[in-house]
């Protein structure tokens, strides 16, 4: 049973574009004179599959329980010459910040990083065409139709990652979701046990005439880089921002070390990856009002305080917020935009129809294989002369005899093309 309260940020989808329907291989007809000429119309191209960036979407929750995208397939084509009507494209709506990805090769197809961004996935089979558009000066009566075109089955990763200037980091209990709803509009669950926050929450902070968004992101425990707790969960949304504000329990209340604390932390975003180890941060010592912590906030600035900008703070009432805030709007200025991930841009999806080819030996036989021998297979009606005439056509076009030059085929050789086998005839 699938707990529809737990966020999801990691799922695998099935997808695949739309059939073309096959062409009509027919004849008109009246009363007295059968087969009056070809009227075969072309099949439907089937529909594609497109991924759109939604703002209305917060989580991958709806892939859990719908895991199979295909679009509609593409009609027969009619007498008359009529074509028959195209499939249904399938559009899928992923929140904003979704990386889309091959699940063979991991390559990346796109990154949905705007409102409204509209992807090609994978596209639509081509209908097949009706025998009347066989029809040549030599040619009156086709008697064959083409097939449409086939599409495959593709498995897509869609991975969200949550796009935000500041990333707010630390240990469990800390403070996090308290600094985030006293800065912003935000209102995550808050309460004083580990784990309170399971998903990120983002608030727009408004300092004067400026503003950035800020991801509260859950606690991270040590380990978290090799997967321990929700580590590699976590860790992947923090890749979105441009400075971390990293929050200490300055108190010591969980019985911990502070320092040890922010040691660990930055140790754990070395381990997952170096682009997270190298983002700029600004360190709050929280819960400043607790009994021992001003000790402990000497000891920790004596440490660490050359090399990052520390703010005392009380996130519970607010003190200490203002020059925080101040220095983060600073910070955001000076640093470069939030980038998306480098996609593949002229990724799509090759549909099983498309026309390659390879020539193989067999003993002295040149065996030519590939999608394109599949095609011809389905058209090509070997008693009728016609058929074979495009059979023919096709393979000069395609630069099958070409390739059949190049690997030196004398005349007499023997060529096969599926189960057709022939002398080759300069």
């Amino acid at each position: 049973m699938i707990d529809k309260n737990v966020f999801t940020d990691k799922v695998k989808i099935t997808i695949k574009s739309g059939d073309g329907g096959d062409g009509m291989n027919s004849f008109k007809s009246y009363k007295g004179k059968p087969a009056c000429g070809p009227d075969g119309g072309d099949g439907g191209k089937g529909g594609d599959v497109y991924i759109v960036a939604d703002r209305g979407q917060s989580d991958l929750l709806p892939f859990r329980f719908t895991r199979k995208y295909f679009a509609g397939n593409g009609e027969k084509g009619g007498t008359n010459q009529c074509f028959g009507k195209g499939g249904d494209d399938m559009v899928i709506k992923v929140p904003v910040g979704t990386v889309v990805k091959d699940a063979e090769t991991g390559t990346v197809i796109a990154d949905m990083f705007s409102d409204g961004e509209k992807k090609l996935i994978a596209e639509g089979g081509r209908g097949g065409k009706g025998n009347v558009r066989f029809t040549t000066s030599k040619r009156h009566a086709p008697n064959f139709a083409q097939k449409g075109e086939k599409t495959e089955p593709h498995v897509l990763i869609l991975e969200l990652k949550v796009i935000a200037d500041v990333g707010i980091i630390g240990f469990p209990n800390v403070g996090k979701s308290t600094l985030l709803s006293k800065i912003s509009a935000a209102r995550p669950k808050i309460a004083n046990y580990h784990f309170t926050t399971l998903s990120p929450n983002l608030g727009v902070v408004s300092v004067y005439d400026k503003s950035f968004v800020a991801a509260d992101i859950p606690g991270l425990i040590e380990g978290a880089a090799e997967g321990a707790g929700l580590g590699h969960d976590f860790l992947r949304h923090i890749e979105r921002t441009r400075l971390l504000l990293h929050v200490v329990d300055i108190s010591g209340s969980e019985g911990r070390d502070p320092a040890e604390d922010f040691k660990k932390i930055n140790s754990e975003l070395s381990g997952y990856s170096e682009k997270l180890a190298a983002l700029p941060q600004v360190i709050a010592l929280n819960k400043c009002d607790v009994y021992g912590a001003d000790e402990n906030a000497k000891t920790f600035k004596k440490k660490y305080g050359k090399k990052y900008k520390i703010f005392p703070i009380t996130a519970v009432s607010g003190e200490g917020l203002k020059p925080l805030l101040d220095e983060l709007v600073s910070q955001l200025e000076q640093l470069p935009p939030i980038s998306r991930e480098e996609a593949d841009e002229e990724f799509t999806y090759r549909k099983s129809g498309n026309l390659d080819f390879d020539i193989c030996m067999d003993g002295d036989a040149y065996v030519v294989v590939g999608a394109l021998v599949d095609m011809l297979c389905r058209n090509v009606t070997l008693n009728d002369p016609d058929s074979m005439a495009y059979f023919q056509k096709i393979l000069r076009e395609k630069g099958v005899i070409k390739k059949l030059c190049e690997m030196g085929i004398k005349e007499g050789d023997t060529v096969v093309v599926g189960d057709v086998e022939f002398d080759y005839v300069e």
